[in-house]
């Protein structure tokens, strides 16, 4: 095995998405790339689930039933957890999509998304998680007052 390919292989990547047909699909063509994957049906599956601490990047849908994928964005950021997030999702309004950005999501891709859409974000988010998190992505940015 390649370097590059273990890099991959070790980096965990979390779906959370409550169609189903999503999930399966995605975490797929993750494995197509290389990459690890798990797939939970919602925001609190997902933090039930104690995987977190091992999750290096996040592909989170937008609305959901329950805790939406904004929200968990916010909870993972009041608790000091920044992590790369990648929103996939059908139904948002460019207010959720300005939101998502501004909170720090690496990516908002509309569905159904490209391969290599997924693909360039995913390794702009494994390139992150290697420097020790998405603020370093956009190191130029300035925090909001």
């Amino acid at each position: 095995m390649k370097t590059g390919e273990r890099a991959k292989g070790s980096l965990l990547v979390s779906i959370v998405d409550d169609d189903a047909s999503m999930r399966t699909s995605t975490r797929r063509l993750l494995g197509t790339f290389g990459f690890r994957a798990e797939a939970f049906a919602s925001a609190q599956a997902f933090l039930d689930s104690g995987r977190l601490k091992d999750t290096a990047c996040l592909i989170l849908d937008v609305r959901m039933p329950g805790m939406d994928g904004l929200e968990l964005q916010r909870r993972l950021a009041s608790s000091h957890r920044r992590l790369p997030i990648i929103f996939v999702t059908a139904h948002a309004s460019g207010d959720e999509e300005i939101r998502a950005l501004q909170a720090g999501a690496l990516a908002f891709l509309r569905k159904p998304v490209s391969p290599q859409d997924l693909l360039s974000a995913l390794r702009t988010a494994e390139a992150a998680a290697r420097r020790g998190g998405p603020e370093d992505a956009d190191e130029g940015r300035r925090p909001e007052p």
